[in-house]
């Protein structure tokens, strides 16, 4: 069940409300003279209808980068060479 808000409440505390809407997933009930006049609530969002198992279709159809994807991976690598060692003992420990 959603939160109860006077009509005047709702309106000086709005982009509060609006906030709890987006952030919190809050809905509301606006109350003016005792009886329920109208609702907030986040909006619903459709989703793509993708799935994860479509992720190795959508990688085929990606254009190839060709000589550069080879540079970039030598660049790479010569980074993670160039990189210090992580300790290997927790010494806060």
């Amino acid at each position: 069940m959603g939160k109860q808000v006077s009509a005047t409440e709702a309106v000086r505390k709005f982009s509060e409300i609006l906030n709890s809407i987006k952030y919190r997933g809050d809905h509301y009930t606006i109350i003016r003279g005792g009886k329920p006049v109208a609702s907030i609530s986040p909006v619903e969002t459709e989703t793509s209808g993708r799935t994860l198992g479509d992720l190795k279709e959508l990688l085929k159809k990606l254009p190839s980068l060709g000589d550069e994807s080879k540079r970039f991976e030598k660049d790479l690598k010569e980074i993670r060479r160039q990189q210090p060692s992580m300790p290997g003992k927790d010494k806060w420990a």
